[in-house]
Protein backbone atom coordinates (compact mmCIF):
# COMPACT_ATOMS: atom_id res chain seq x y z
CA UNK A 1 0.00 0.00 0.00
CA UNK A 2 1.12 3.57 -0.63
CA UNK A 3 1.27 6.11 2.21
CA UNK A 4 -2.21 7.52 1.56
CA UNK A 5 -3.75 4.06 1.70
CA UNK A 6 -1.79 3.25 4.86
CA UNK A 7 -3.24 6.35 6.50
CA UNK A 8 -6.76 5.39 5.48
CA UNK A 9 -6.64 1.70 6.41
CA UNK A 10 -4.05 1.60 9.20
CA UNK A 11 -6.60 0.55 11.85
CA UNK A 12 -7.44 -2.67 9.98
CA UNK A 13 -5.94 -6.12 10.12
CA UNK A 14 -5.02 -7.76 6.78
CA UNK A 15 -8.25 -9.83 6.89
CA UNK A 16 -10.30 -6.72 7.64
CA UNK A 17 -8.60 -4.82 4.81
CA UNK A 18 -9.42 -7.66 2.38
CA UNK A 19 -13.03 -7.78 3.54
CA UNK A 20 -13.22 -3.99 3.39
CA UNK A 21 -12.01 -3.99 -0.23
CA UNK A 22 -14.70 -6.53 -1.16
CA UNK A 23 -17.48 -4.50 0.44
CA UNK A 24 -16.12 -1.24 -0.96
CA UNK A 25 -16.29 -2.64 -4.51
CA UNK A 26 -19.70 -4.20 -3.90
CA UNK A 27 -21.07 -0.95 -2.49
CA UNK A 28 -19.80 1.12 -5.42
CA UNK A 29 -21.26 -1.30 -7.99
CA UNK A 30 -24.62 -1.75 -6.23
CA UNK A 31 -25.12 1.98 -5.70
CA UNK A 32 -24.09 2.66 -9.32
CA UNK A 33 -26.73 0.26 -10.64
CA UNK A 34 -29.32 1.62 -8.24
CA UNK A 35 -28.70 5.25 -9.13
CA UNK A 36 -28.69 4.48 -12.87
CA UNK A 37 -32.18 3.05 -12.40
CA UNK A 38 -33.37 6.32 -10.84
CA UNK A 39 -32.68 7.84 -14.28
CA UNK A 40 -34.89 5.20 -15.90
CA UNK A 41 -37.87 6.73 -14.10
CA UNK A 42 -36.76 10.35 -14.48
CA UNK A 43 -35.28 11.01 -17.92
CA UNK A 44 -37.78 8.88 -19.83
CA UNK A 45 -40.03 11.94 -20.23
CA UNK A 46 -37.71 13.56 -22.81
CA UNK A 47 -38.37 10.84 -25.43
CA UNK A 48 -42.11 10.83 -24.70
CA UNK A 49 -42.44 14.62 -25.07
CA UNK A 50 -42.75 14.90 -28.89
CA UNK A 51 -45.42 12.17 -28.96
CA UNK A 52 -47.26 13.75 -26.02
CA UNK A 53 -47.34 17.07 -27.86
CA UNK A 54 -48.91 15.41 -30.91
CA UNK A 55 -51.33 13.20 -28.95
CA UNK A 56 -52.47 15.61 -26.23
CA UNK A 57 -51.76 19.03 -27.76
CA UNK A 58 -49.38 20.06 -24.95
CA UNK A 59 -47.16 23.07 -25.74
CA UNK A 60 -43.42 23.28 -25.13
CA UNK A 61 -44.01 25.92 -22.47
CA UNK A 62 -46.32 23.50 -20.59
CA UNK A 63 -43.81 20.69 -20.91
CA UNK A 64 -41.15 23.11 -19.70
CA UNK A 65 -43.27 23.82 -16.62
CA UNK A 66 -43.37 20.06 -15.87
CA UNK A 67 -39.59 19.93 -16.11
CA UNK A 68 -39.12 23.04 -13.98
CA UNK A 69 -41.50 22.00 -11.18
CA UNK A 70 -39.97 18.53 -11.15
CA UNK A 71 -36.47 19.98 -10.96
CA UNK A 72 -37.28 22.48 -8.23
CA UNK A 73 -38.99 19.85 -6.08
CA UNK A 74 -36.10 17.48 -6.74
CA UNK A 75 -33.57 20.11 -5.68
CA UNK A 76 -35.42 20.83 -2.41
CA UNK A 77 -35.85 17.11 -1.80
CA UNK A 78 -32.17 16.40 -2.45
CA UNK A 79 -31.23 19.13 0.02
CA UNK A 80 -33.62 18.04 2.79
CA UNK A 81 -32.98 14.36 2.21
CA UNK A 82 -29.25 15.12 2.21
CA UNK A 83 -29.54 16.23 5.82
CA UNK A 84 -31.56 13.09 6.59
CA UNK A 85 -29.27 10.90 4.50
CA UNK A 86 -26.27 11.64 6.72
CA UNK A 87 -28.17 10.10 9.63
CA UNK A 88 -30.15 7.09 8.35
CA UNK A 89 -29.50 3.67 6.81
CA UNK A 90 -28.61 4.20 3.15
CA UNK A 91 -29.96 0.83 2.02
CA UNK A 92 -33.50 1.44 3.29
CA UNK A 93 -33.54 5.03 2.10
CA UNK A 94 -32.37 4.41 -1.47
CA UNK A 95 -34.59 1.39 -2.16
CA UNK A 96 -37.67 3.19 -0.84
CA UNK A 97 -37.04 6.16 -3.15
CA UNK A 98 -36.63 3.95 -6.23
CA UNK A 99 -39.87 2.06 -5.56
CA UNK A 100 -41.87 5.26 -5.00
CA UNK A 101 -40.47 6.88 -8.16
CA UNK A 102 -41.44 3.81 -10.16
CA UNK A 103 -44.98 4.03 -8.78
CA UNK A 104 -45.22 7.68 -9.87
CA UNK A 105 -44.20 6.70 -13.40
CA UNK A 106 -46.89 4.04 -13.58
CA UNK A 107 -49.53 6.59 -12.52
CA UNK A 108 -48.17 9.10 -15.07
CA UNK A 109 -48.44 6.52 -17.85
CA UNK A 110 -52.11 5.84 -17.10
CA UNK A 111 -53.03 9.56 -16.98
CA UNK A 112 -54.19 12.02 -19.65
CA UNK A 113 -54.94 15.23 -17.71
CA UNK A 114 -52.30 17.98 -17.63
CA UNK A 115 -53.01 18.69 -13.94
CA UNK A 116 -52.42 15.04 -13.00
CA UNK A 117 -49.20 15.02 -15.02
CA UNK A 118 -47.95 18.04 -13.08
CA UNK A 119 -48.85 16.67 -9.64
CA UNK A 120 -47.42 13.20 -10.29
CA UNK A 121 -44.20 14.52 -11.84
CA UNK A 122 -43.69 16.85 -8.86
CA UNK A 123 -44.15 13.87 -6.52
CA UNK A 124 -41.64 11.94 -8.61
CA UNK A 125 -39.21 14.83 -8.18
CA UNK A 126 -39.45 14.47 -4.40
CA UNK A 127 -38.84 10.72 -4.41
CA UNK A 128 -35.97 11.15 -6.88
CA UNK A 129 -34.27 13.26 -4.20
CA UNK A 130 -33.92 10.09 -2.12
CA UNK A 131 -31.42 8.63 -4.61
CA UNK A 132 -28.19 10.60 -4.37
CA UNK A 133 -27.92 11.42 -0.61
CA UNK A 134 -27.54 7.77 0.49
CA UNK A 135 -24.92 7.31 -2.25
CA UNK A 136 -22.95 10.31 -0.97
CA UNK A 137 -23.09 8.84 2.54
CA UNK A 138 -21.91 5.45 1.32
CA UNK A 139 -19.07 6.66 -0.89
CA UNK A 140 -17.54 8.96 1.72
CA UNK A 141 -17.69 6.19 4.34
CA UNK A 142 -16.24 3.51 2.06
CA UNK A 143 -13.66 5.55 0.08
CA UNK A 144 -10.74 7.56 1.61
CA UNK A 145 -10.60 11.27 0.62
CA UNK A 146 -7.37 10.81 -1.38
CA UNK A 147 -9.10 8.23 -3.60
CA UNK A 148 -12.53 9.86 -3.74
CA UNK A 149 -12.16 11.87 -6.96
CA UNK A 150 -11.10 8.79 -8.93
CA UNK A 151 -13.54 6.29 -7.43
CA UNK A 152 -16.48 8.70 -7.22
CA UNK A 153 -15.90 9.63 -10.87
CA UNK A 154 -16.28 5.95 -11.69
CA UNK A 155 -19.47 5.88 -9.61
CA UNK A 156 -20.71 9.05 -11.34
CA UNK A 157 -20.84 7.20 -14.65
CA UNK A 158 -24.14 5.83 -13.31
CA UNK A 159 -25.73 9.16 -14.32
CA UNK A 160 -24.74 8.74 -17.95
CA UNK A 161 -25.33 4.99 -18.04
CA UNK A 162 -28.88 5.42 -16.75
CA UNK A 163 -29.74 8.46 -18.86
CA UNK A 164 -28.11 7.01 -21.98
CA UNK A 165 -29.79 3.62 -21.73
CA UNK A 166 -33.25 4.99 -21.01
CA UNK A 167 -33.31 7.28 -24.06
CA UNK A 168 -32.22 4.35 -26.25
CA UNK A 169 -34.82 2.01 -24.75
CA UNK A 170 -37.58 4.61 -24.93
CA UNK A 171 -36.52 5.52 -28.47
CA UNK A 172 -37.72 2.03 -29.45
CA UNK A 173 -40.74 1.51 -27.18
CA UNK A 174 -42.22 4.94 -28.01
CA UNK A 175 -43.36 3.35 -31.29
CA UNK A 176 -45.88 1.41 -29.14
CA UNK A 177 -47.18 4.71 -27.75
CA UNK A 178 -45.72 7.35 -25.45
CA UNK A 179 -47.20 5.66 -22.36
CA UNK A 180 -44.77 2.75 -22.78
CA UNK A 181 -41.95 5.22 -22.09
CA UNK A 182 -43.24 5.11 -18.50
CA UNK A 183 -44.52 1.54 -18.15
CA UNK A 184 -41.42 -0.27 -19.40
CA UNK A 185 -38.78 1.73 -17.43
CA UNK A 186 -40.92 1.39 -14.29
CA UNK A 187 -40.90 -2.40 -14.58
CA UNK A 188 -37.11 -2.40 -14.99
CA UNK A 189 -36.66 -0.07 -11.99
CA UNK A 190 -38.89 -2.18 -9.72
CA UNK A 191 -36.95 -5.32 -10.60
CA UNK A 192 -33.74 -3.37 -9.95
CA UNK A 193 -35.00 -2.30 -6.53
CA UNK A 194 -35.13 -5.97 -5.52
CA UNK A 195 -31.52 -6.45 -6.65
CA UNK A 196 -30.46 -3.26 -4.85
CA UNK A 197 -31.99 -4.48 -1.59
CA UNK A 198 -30.03 -7.70 -1.95
CA UNK A 199 -26.70 -6.13 -2.91
CA UNK A 200 -26.47 -3.01 -0.77
CA UNK A 201 -25.62 -2.50 2.91
CA UNK A 202 -24.88 0.66 4.92
CA UNK A 203 -21.57 2.02 6.27
CA UNK A 204 -18.62 -0.28 7.26
CA UNK A 205 -19.92 -0.75 10.81
CA UNK A 206 -23.06 -2.43 9.40
CA UNK A 207 -20.91 -5.37 8.22
CA UNK A 208 -18.63 -5.42 11.27
CA UNK A 209 -15.76 -3.36 9.85
CA UNK A 210 -13.96 -0.30 11.30
CA UNK A 211 -14.34 3.10 9.69
CA UNK A 212 -11.61 4.37 7.36
CA UNK A 213 -9.33 6.90 9.00
CA UNK A 214 -8.76 9.97 6.76
CA UNK A 215 -5.48 11.86 7.02
CA UNK A 216 -5.77 14.49 9.74
CA UNK A 217 -8.22 12.46 11.88
CA UNK A 218 -7.64 9.92 14.63
CA UNK A 219 -9.54 6.61 14.61
CA UNK A 220 -11.64 7.85 17.55
CA UNK A 221 -12.60 10.96 15.62
CA UNK A 222 -13.34 8.89 12.53
CA UNK A 223 -15.79 6.68 14.43
CA UNK A 224 -17.22 9.53 16.50
CA UNK A 225 -20.99 9.42 16.97
CA UNK A 226 -22.55 12.86 16.63
CA UNK A 227 -25.19 14.20 18.93
CA UNK A 228 -27.89 16.20 17.20
CA UNK A 229 -26.46 19.49 18.53
CA UNK A 230 -22.89 18.64 17.55
CA UNK A 231 -23.96 17.55 14.09
CA UNK A 232 -25.87 20.78 13.44
CA UNK A 233 -22.88 22.86 14.56
CA UNK A 234 -20.56 20.84 12.36
CA UNK A 235 -22.84 21.18 9.32
CA UNK A 236 -23.20 24.91 9.88
CA UNK A 237 -19.42 25.38 9.93
CA UNK A 238 -18.44 22.94 7.19
CA UNK A 239 -21.31 23.54 4.76
CA UNK A 240 -23.36 26.69 5.28
CA UNK A 241 -20.49 28.93 6.44
CA UNK A 242 -18.04 27.61 3.85
CA UNK A 243 -17.68 30.13 0.97
CA UNK A 244 -16.26 27.52 -1.41
CA UNK A 245 -19.33 25.30 -0.95
CA UNK A 246 -21.46 28.30 -1.95
CA UNK A 247 -19.28 29.08 -4.99
CA UNK A 248 -19.33 25.55 -6.41
CA UNK A 249 -23.04 25.32 -5.59
CA UNK A 250 -23.82 28.46 -7.60
CA UNK A 251 -21.60 27.24 -10.44
CA UNK A 252 -23.53 23.97 -10.35
CA UNK A 253 -26.60 25.94 -11.45
CA UNK A 254 -24.89 26.65 -14.78
CA UNK A 255 -23.56 23.09 -15.17
CA UNK A 256 -27.02 21.60 -14.77
CA UNK A 257 -28.66 24.16 -17.03
CA UNK A 258 -26.55 22.89 -19.93
CA UNK A 259 -26.74 19.24 -18.96
CA UNK A 260 -30.51 19.17 -18.55
CA UNK A 261 -31.11 21.32 -21.62
CA UNK A 262 -29.59 18.49 -23.69
CA UNK A 263 -31.19 15.64 -21.72
CA UNK A 264 -34.69 17.15 -21.58
CA UNK A 265 -34.88 18.96 -24.92
CA UNK A 266 -32.27 17.08 -26.97
CA UNK A 267 -34.65 14.68 -28.77
CA UNK A 268 -37.09 17.50 -29.57
CA UNK A 269 -34.33 19.93 -30.62
CA UNK A 270 -32.59 17.41 -32.87
CA UNK A 271 -35.82 16.34 -34.57
CA UNK A 272 -37.32 19.83 -35.03
CA UNK A 273 -34.26 22.04 -35.55
CA UNK A 274 -31.77 19.66 -37.15
CA UNK A 275 -34.26 17.34 -38.89
CA UNK A 276 -33.24 13.98 -37.37
CA UNK A 277 -35.75 11.24 -36.54
CA UNK A 278 -36.72 10.75 -32.88
CA UNK A 279 -35.10 7.30 -33.04
CA UNK A 280 -31.77 8.75 -34.25
CA UNK A 281 -32.08 11.67 -31.84
CA UNK A 282 -32.31 9.18 -28.97
CA UNK A 283 -29.03 7.60 -30.04
CA UNK A 284 -27.41 11.04 -30.38
CA UNK A 285 -28.42 12.03 -26.86
CA UNK A 286 -27.16 8.65 -25.68
CA UNK A 287 -23.85 9.53 -27.38
CA UNK A 288 -23.78 12.75 -25.33
CA UNK A 289 -24.15 10.58 -22.21
CA UNK A 290 -21.62 7.95 -23.27
CA UNK A 291 -18.96 10.59 -23.94
CA UNK A 292 -19.91 12.03 -20.55
CA UNK A 293 -18.79 8.75 -18.97
CA UNK A 294 -15.34 9.24 -20.45
CA UNK A 295 -15.40 12.87 -19.34
CA UNK A 296 -16.20 11.95 -15.73
CA UNK A 297 -13.54 9.26 -15.56
CA UNK A 298 -10.94 11.56 -17.12
CA UNK A 299 -11.77 14.52 -14.91
CA UNK A 300 -11.58 12.44 -11.73
CA UNK A 301 -8.23 10.94 -12.71
CA UNK A 302 -6.82 14.34 -13.76
CA UNK A 303 -8.04 15.90 -10.50
CA UNK A 304 -6.23 13.34 -8.32
CA UNK A 305 -3.18 12.95 -10.56
CA UNK A 306 -2.34 16.53 -11.54
CA UNK A 307 -4.38 18.89 -9.35
CA UNK A 308 -3.96 17.30 -5.90
CA UNK A 309 -7.69 16.64 -5.53
CA UNK A 310 -8.68 20.25 -6.26
CA UNK A 311 -11.75 19.66 -8.40
CA UNK A 312 -12.83 23.29 -8.98
CA UNK A 313 -9.66 23.93 -11.00
CA UNK A 314 -10.55 21.15 -13.44
CA UNK A 315 -14.13 22.47 -13.56
CA UNK A 316 -12.91 25.82 -14.93
CA UNK A 317 -11.17 24.09 -17.84
CA UNK A 318 -14.07 21.74 -18.55
CA UNK A 319 -16.70 24.49 -18.57
CA UNK A 320 -14.64 26.56 -21.01
CA UNK A 321 -14.36 23.66 -23.47
CA UNK A 322 -18.04 22.66 -23.07
CA UNK A 323 -19.06 26.23 -23.96
CA UNK A 324 -16.81 26.17 -27.01
CA UNK A 325 -18.43 22.99 -28.38
CA UNK A 326 -21.95 24.31 -27.75
CA UNK A 327 -20.92 27.32 -29.83
CA UNK A 328 -19.74 24.98 -32.61
CA UNK A 329 -23.04 23.08 -32.49
CA UNK A 330 -24.93 26.37 -32.85
CA UNK A 331 -22.84 27.21 -35.93
CA UNK A 332 -23.62 23.92 -37.72
CA UNK A 333 -26.18 24.36 -40.48
CA UNK A 334 -27.92 21.16 -41.68
CA UNK A 335 -25.00 18.96 -40.54
CA UNK A 336 -24.70 15.24 -41.29
CA UNK A 337 -25.61 13.06 -38.34
CA UNK A 338 -22.02 11.97 -37.68
CA UNK A 339 -20.74 15.56 -37.40
CA UNK A 340 -23.58 16.77 -35.18
CA UNK A 341 -23.09 13.69 -32.99
CA UNK A 342 -19.35 14.28 -32.61
CA UNK A 343 -19.78 17.91 -31.57
CA UNK A 344 -22.58 16.98 -29.16
CA UNK A 345 -20.42 14.20 -27.71
CA UNK A 346 -17.52 16.63 -27.22
CA UNK A 347 -19.81 18.96 -25.28
CA UNK A 348 -20.98 15.99 -23.19
CA UNK A 349 -17.41 14.93 -22.47
CA UNK A 350 -16.59 18.30 -20.93
CA UNK A 351 -19.88 19.15 -19.18
CA UNK A 352 -19.88 15.88 -17.25
CA UNK A 353 -16.49 16.67 -15.71
CA UNK A 354 -17.95 19.47 -13.54
CA UNK A 355 -21.16 17.46 -13.05
CA UNK A 356 -19.11 14.79 -11.27
CA UNK A 357 -16.54 17.03 -9.60
CA UNK A 358 -19.02 19.36 -7.86
CA UNK A 359 -20.29 16.49 -5.70
CA UNK A 360 -16.77 15.19 -5.11
CA UNK A 361 -15.45 18.61 -4.08
CA UNK A 362 -18.43 19.25 -1.81
CA UNK A 363 -18.09 15.81 -0.17
CA UNK A 364 -14.38 16.29 0.52
CA UNK A 365 -14.70 19.85 1.78
CA UNK A 366 -17.57 18.92 4.14
CA UNK A 367 -15.88 15.60 5.14
CA UNK A 368 -17.72 12.30 5.39
CA UNK A 369 -19.70 13.51 8.42
CA UNK A 370 -21.65 16.02 6.31
CA UNK A 371 -21.12 14.79 2.74
CA UNK A 372 -24.79 14.09 1.98
CA UNK A 373 -25.80 17.49 3.35
CA UNK A 374 -23.15 19.27 1.27
CA UNK A 375 -24.05 17.47 -1.96
CA UNK A 376 -27.72 18.09 -1.27
CA UNK A 377 -26.99 21.78 -0.80
CA UNK A 378 -25.03 22.09 -4.05
CA UNK A 379 -27.73 20.02 -5.73
CA UNK A 380 -30.30 22.58 -4.62
CA UNK A 381 -28.59 25.09 -6.90
CA UNK A 382 -28.22 22.53 -9.66
CA UNK A 383 -31.88 21.68 -9.85
CA UNK A 384 -32.97 25.29 -9.48
CA UNK A 385 -31.50 25.50 -12.98
CA UNK A 386 -34.62 23.83 -14.36
CA UNK A 387 -36.26 27.26 -14.23
CA UNK A 388 -33.94 28.02 -17.16
CA UNK A 389 -33.45 24.58 -18.73
CA UNK A 390 -37.13 23.65 -18.41
CA UNK A 391 -39.64 26.50 -18.54
CA UNK A 392 -37.10 29.10 -19.73
CA UNK A 393 -35.94 27.19 -22.81
CA UNK A 394 -39.47 26.05 -23.60
CA UNK A 395 -40.60 29.67 -23.58
CA UNK A 396 -37.63 30.83 -25.69
CA UNK A 397 -38.26 28.16 -28.31
CA UNK A 398 -42.00 28.85 -28.48
CA UNK A 399 -41.43 32.59 -28.98
CA UNK A 400 -37.96 33.01 -30.53
CA UNK A 401 -36.85 29.64 -31.91
CA UNK A 402 -34.11 27.12 -31.18
CA UNK A 403 -31.22 29.36 -32.26
CA UNK A 404 -32.05 31.85 -29.52
CA UNK A 405 -32.16 29.04 -26.94
CA UNK A 406 -28.70 27.79 -27.95
CA UNK A 407 -27.25 31.30 -27.72
CA UNK A 408 -28.60 31.48 -24.18
CA UNK A 409 -26.80 28.22 -23.32
CA UNK A 410 -23.51 29.64 -24.60
CA UNK A 411 -23.89 32.54 -22.17
CA UNK A 412 -24.71 30.08 -19.37
CA UNK A 413 -21.51 28.10 -20.02
CA UNK A 414 -19.33 31.21 -20.02
CA UNK A 415 -20.82 32.41 -16.71
CA UNK A 416 -20.28 28.99 -15.12
CA UNK A 417 -16.58 28.97 -16.01
CA UNK A 418 -16.10 32.38 -14.42
CA UNK A 419 -17.79 31.34 -11.18
CA UNK A 420 -15.75 28.13 -10.88
CA UNK A 421 -12.65 30.32 -11.25
CA UNK A 422 -13.56 31.96 -7.91
CA UNK A 423 -12.94 28.60 -6.16
CA UNK A 424 -9.49 28.11 -7.68
CA UNK A 425 -7.75 28.49 -4.27
CA UNK A 426 -9.98 26.01 -2.43
CA UNK A 427 -8.25 23.20 -0.51
CA UNK A 428 -8.65 19.61 -1.66
CA UNK A 429 -10.57 18.57 1.51
CA UNK A 430 -11.71 19.79 4.90
CA UNK A 431 -10.14 17.14 7.14
CA UNK A 432 -7.11 19.21 8.13
CA UNK A 433 -9.10 21.48 10.44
Amino acid sequence: MNNNKKNAYMAMTPDEAKKFKYWQTRTIIASMVGYALFYFVRKNLSIAMPAMQADLGITKTELGIFLTLHGLIYGVSKFINGFIGDRVNARYFMVSGLILSSACNLIFGFSSAVLVFGIVWMANGWFQGMGFPPCARLLTHWVPPKELATKMSIWNTSHSIGAGLVVIVCGYVVSLGWRWCFFFPSAIALFGAVLLWSGLRDIPASVGLPEICPEGMSQEESEHKDTSKEFKQFVRRKVFMNPYIWIIGIANFFVYTIRYAVLDWGPTLLSEWKGFSVHNAGWMVAGFEISGILGMLSSGWVTDKFFGGRGPRVCVICMAFATFFIFLFWQLSSPPMWLASLVLMAAGFFIYGPQALVGIAASNLATKRAAATATGFTGLFGYASTVVSGWGLGYLVDHFGWSCAIRALIGVGFAGALIFLMAWKAEADGYKD
